[in-house]
């Protein structure tokens, strides 16, 4: 039997998702989708009757109101056997600074510049290659992974940064996440680019991680980052570089602020958008 979906489209922007989130999984949504204007959920709703379908609707939109008050919210069906179609429609190969391509694995590409090719299968994860935050991220890794360096990538979505920093010379990776949908696919994804003996992914917070890196990479939201930057200074080897992304150039002036409160010096930044990438040293404390 073909299982249909609810696919809920929310407009949001990046500080909200992260709430949008938490209440989505509480309602037993099973994958999301980040656009640039939306946050896009998935609800199976197979086994829901009529009444219970416009119960749910009825109700989301009652939640909502506390969470995004004047969000755009729309619903939409979609079997399952389309899901494919979804993705193979939508998410082509993508060039990314001077070395990289991004393509899923239903896609051919014409490799004529010889640029290191990663394979990404989304399936609802975060981090295609699409967004500016994550494309920012990838031309900062070309910049900064050195050969035989060491990565933590935080909030690793598909696994997409990890993967790049070792095909771009990074001797060893971790990947951490909070979510389970995230760290299966971000699995898959390593194993998918052959770099399963390179590339550790992992549930563990940042603060349970016992190695330390020359390079951390956090593609997280404003709020999120903050929390961290302690247990960043602590996972970085002296002179290690930090890179951030997710940031909005509004956040500019505050994350300024907490980076040299947490002992790191700005070397970097980059822009697409509303969006900002920054680049910071660990400082030394005498």
């Amino acid at each position: 039997m073909k299982r249909t979906f609810l696919e809920v489209s929310i407009s949001s922007n990046e500080r909200q998702r992260d709430l949008l989130v938490s209440t989505m999984i509480e309602l037993g949504c099973l994958g999301f989708q980040d656009t640039d204007s939306h946050l896009l959920c998935y609800f199976d709703k197979s086994t829901w009757t009529e009444d219970e379908s416009g119960t749910f609707r009825s109700g989301l939109k009652t939640i909502l109101q506390t969470t995004s008050a004047n969000a755009d919210i729309r619903f939409r069906e979609i079997e399952e056997e389309n899901w494919n179609e979804l993705w193979e429609k939508t998410v082509q190969p993508i060039e990314v600074g001077r070395k990289l391509v991004i393509k899923p694995s239903w896609c051919r590409y014409d490799n004529v510049d010889n640029r290191l090719v990663i394979q990404i299968d989304p399936k609802m994860s975060f981090g295609t290659g699409y967004h500016e935050s994550t494309r920012l991220m990838l031309v900062f890794l070309e910049k900064y992974t050195k050969p035989g360096c060491s990565i933590l990538d935080v909030g690793t979505g598909t696994g997409i940064l990890a993967i790049a920093a070792v095909k771009l010379g990074a001797q060893s990776g971790v990947g951490v996440d909070n979510d389970d949908w995230a760290i299966a696919n971000a699995q898959e994804n390593v194993t998918a680019n052959s770099l399963a003996e390179k590339i550790t992914i992992s549930s563990a917070p940042v603060s349970e991680i016992q190695s330390v890196f020359d390079l951390i990479t956090a593609n997280l939201s404003f709020p999120t980052i903050v929390e961290l930057l302690n247990d960043f200074r602590r996972k970085l080897h002296d002179s290690g570089i930090l890179l951030l992304s997710g940031l909005l150039d509004t956040d500019q002036k505050e994350i300024f602020r907490h980076l040299e409160l947490n002992g790191f010096e700005i070397v970097d930044q980059l822009s697409e958008n509303e969006w900002i990438a920054l680049a910071a040293r660990k400082k030394s404390r005498e």
